[in-house]
């Protein structure tokens, strides 16, 4: 039984079913029918019983064939799919009124039929579960929302493990009312299929969050509907231009064929496309900004009004690969014991001129994207790979936070300025590894891939000691007052440089030369925000980080406690510490704690940028996860635009002259609110990338063996988290007993269809096998 939008009908869509007009036995008839497939009858038996003391305490509804089945009966009547949107003067008065709420949609990747808004109270998502609920919107898409009359509520159980017993609540819904920004693409990747009666193909998106689309036959190839079968494994990026609330089935055109499924570079920019990723040529106008003439210098009287750093001795600590080098680290030990440390930051905004086509450009793509074998940059090469990247042996301009600290890491003093200096070295973070594993090593030029730099690698491994033992007691001191760091697995690939197919994989093992630049760039971030936040307190751009929802903390809390785990959820280091207790050196306890720490970021949510001017409340302002009351992002602008935007602010504050205003307040807002969506997108398009390359491992170097973690057990299936690659799986219809931390072993396994596989679960062994 369905309940529609009206509070006294209901919608029957079993065929021959009475209306079950004012009958409570004829309503729980139905439902028993509905749910037979679904559950077992002994869960049927305790819901009817549930609904017997539910419709006791109700009035009696009049219930009437609704719209949608009278319309089947009706000549020359379209079905109603979908409800009608709101008018735009009803949406702005139900909001004013509290009872519509606004938020971004946020469709489940895994399982389309689910999808949240964020609540205004913070405690848990707002839950939309199906197609019609979300009314044609579509992920990311800014939508209205309003709560559905409480008989067209979900029916839910929940087991309770330490009892043994079950319990059954209600689940309020929700709807799309109207749709306030399509924030999505409308551009999707997928494949046709033919049909000979029909006028148009239908198109059949990956993303399975995206409807299927009728396509016209004239947007096909010329010989689709003579050799359909030809194209079965093409990939098509078709576009959105219209779905009505009549149709299941969204309109469009196709906008590009791409190549075979299963091939790198097609699935690549499908990726790209949808994910609204503007990965074309930088135009003239944009290119006429550089600088001129080639090669550039720093002019003379720049040089003049800046510190000059160039003889100090300075160096970049990045991946191997990595050529956009922007920030780098100095450390000198002063006569009274204490020591002189240096974060310098590329100038990029020395640049990036405001008001410019080359402005334009970079806040429209607002960052980087990275890909497993390639990166679409926010700037043009010119300025991420050379002019700006802190390569050595070349004068750079850069922006730098200078510190007087003790030993112990305690600040002394502070300065912020524009400098120029000359990096010595490129140490890849393996160098700087090796060279705090063996502090006694006289390490060679070769040894470290260094050509003759201009200070002795004995400075310079003293310096990296140096910073070691600064950034040791620094993370000391942060993780003393109550941080939280849930590390996520992240795939590492070696690529084949000729096919550039993946070879293997690993999991990024994260070292002390990481957790080194880590501190030291989280220092420079912390001491930028609470600089410009004091100059510009209505217009600073900081990174706020809110507190993970209430209810579904309280849901793990309860989980956790039923299987028997300790884990205090009062604040960020609490938890941490709890996650930390659970550390053990066994595959089993390392593999627990994963599973752990992935449950735990589910009621996470997303650290934002935003202008101090707009939240009044400055508590606020805070960021959660570093338990700190100011944050901001300040040492990558080459590859992030609100970095940009926050050197601005620090070279106004040093020189006081920017003018402060509603209308400026306004401007980093509305960009701050366009870096968060591209930021959200880029994340999504690294995941997806690792998908793709993991998929094509698999289907090239398969099958492969792991053992694996339960994560979460349901009626008939369970998640698993395997171990060895850091991937979630989903299996279903076992016959062995499984509950969560149950270690199994499983067989990952390529599908027929491209890039899909298949996680096979392994028979357990048994003695004499």
């Amino acid at each position: 039984a369905h309940f529609c939008r009206e509070p006294h009908s209901m919608s029957c869509h079993a065929a021959g079913v009475p209306s079950p007009e004012g009958n409570p036995q004829a309503m729980r008839a139905i439902l028993s029918r509905h749910m037979i497939k679904k559950r077992s009858l002994s869960l049927i038996k305790e819901t009817i019983q549930s609904l017997d003391r539910y419709w006791s305490r109700v009035p009696v509804f009049h219930f009437s064939l609704s719209d949608k089945c009278k319309s089947k009966r009706g000549r020359g009547l379209k079905k109603q799919v979908f409800e009608p949107y709101m008018t735009v003067e009803d949406v702005s008065h139900g909001l004013k009124r509290g009872e519509l709420i606004q938020g971004q949609l946020r469709i489940n990747p895994k399982k389309y039929h689910e999808a949240f808004i964020p609540s205004p109270y913070d405690k848990w998502d707002i839950f939309l579960e199906g197609v019609e609920a979300r009314n044609r919107a579509l992920n990311g898409d800014i939508v209205v929302v309003e709560l559905l009359p409480q008989e067209q509520w979900k029916v839910i159980t929940y087991d309770h493990l330490s009892q043994n017993s079950k319990s059954l609540k209600y689940e309020r819904q929700w709807s799309v009312v109207y749709i306030v920004e399509k924030k999505h693409s409308r551009a999707v990747t997928g494949s046709l299929k033919f049909f000979p009666d029909k006028p148009f193909a239908l198109f059949s998106p990956v993303d399975h969050r995206v409807p299927r689309i009728n396509v016209p036959l004239s947007d096909c190839p010329e010989d689709f509907n003579i050799r359909p079968e030809v194209y079965a494994n093409t990939l098509f990026i078709c576009r959105i231009t219209d779905w009505t609330a009549d149709n299941a089935f969204a309109q469009g055109r196709l906008a590009k064929t791409l190549g075979q499924a299963g091939e790198i570079e097609p699935e690549t920019e499908g990726i790209l496309t949808e994910h609204s990723v503007d990965f074309s040529d930088f135009t003239p106008e944009v290119l006429e900004c550089l600088p001129q003439p080639r090669p550039w210098c720093i002019p003379p009287e720049e040089l003049e009004k800046r510190k000059d750093l160039r003889r100090d001795c300075i160096f970049t600590i990045d991946p191997a690969t990595a050529r956009d080098l922007d920030d780098a680290l100095s450390c000198k030990l002063l006569p009274d014991g204490n020591f002189e440390v240096g974060v310098h930051i590329a100038d990029v905004s020395y640049f990036v001129k405001e008001n410019t086509a080359l402005d334009e450009a970079a806040s429209q793509r607002a960052t980087s994207v990275y890909l497993v074998q390639q990166v679409v940059p926010m700037l043009p090469r010119l300025l991420c790979e050379e002019l700006c990247s802190l390569n050595p042996d070349f004068d750079r301009l850069t922006f730098s936070v200078i510190w007087k600290l003790t030993p112990e890491g305690k600040i002394l003093s502070e300065w912020f300025g524009r400098s120029v200096i000359r990096s010595c070295a490129k140490l890849s973070y393996d160098h700087a590894q090796s060279m705090i594993e063996a502090p006694e090593k006289l390490f060679s030029p070769n040894e470290l891939q260094l050509d003759n730099p201009e200070h002795p690698i004995d400075e310079i491994h003293e310096a990296v000691l140096r910073l070691h033992s600064i950034a040791q007691n620094l993370r000391r001191q942060r993780i003393s007052t109550g941080t939280l760091k849930l590390d996520q697995v992240k795939l590492s690939f070696n690529i084949n440089k000729e096919s550039m197919m993946p070879n293997s994989c690993s999991v990024y093992e994260y070292k002390d030369s990481n957790r080194l630049v880590e501190e030291f760039m989280l220092l420079a971030n912390i001491a930028t925000a609470h600089h410009i936040h004091r100059k510009f307190p209505d217009l600073a751009l900081l990174r706020r980080h809110p507190p993970p929802k209430t209810k579904m903390m309280e849901e793990l809390k309860e989980m956790c406690s039923q299987l028997g785990i300790d884990i205090d959820l009062s604040s960020p280091g609490a938890l941490q510490e709890s996650l930390n207790n659970l550390t053990g050196k066994d595959e089993y306890s390392a593999a627990r704690k994963a599973v752990l720490t992935h449950l735990c970021s589910r009621p996470m949510q997303m650290a934002l940028y935003f202008c101090s001017g707009v939240l009044k409340n400055e508590q606020l302002f805070k960021h959660y996860a570093l338990n700190i009351p100011l944050y901001t992002h300040f040492t990558s602008p080459i590859r992030r635009y609100a970095d940009i935007i926050v050197h601005r602010l620090l070279a106004s504050s040093l020189s006081m002259c920017l003018k402060n205003g509603p209308k400026a307040t306004q401007e980093v807002e509305k960009q701050a609110l366009h870096c968060n969506n591209k930021k959200m997108l880029a994340k999504r398009v690294w995941e997806l990338s690792s998908e793709l390359f993991f998929g094509l491992l698999v289907r090239e170097s398969g099958p492969l063996d792991s053992a694996a973690m339960v994560m979460r057990v349901l009626d008939q299936s369970f998640d698993v988290l395997v171990i060895k690659y850091g991937v979630k799986s989903l299996f279903l219809k076992y016959h062995q007993v499984i509950s969560i931390f149950s270690l199994v072993e499983v067989q990952l396994t390529s599908e027929g269809s491209p890039l899909k596989y298949t996680a096979l679960l392994k028979r357990p062994q048994t003695n004499g096998a």
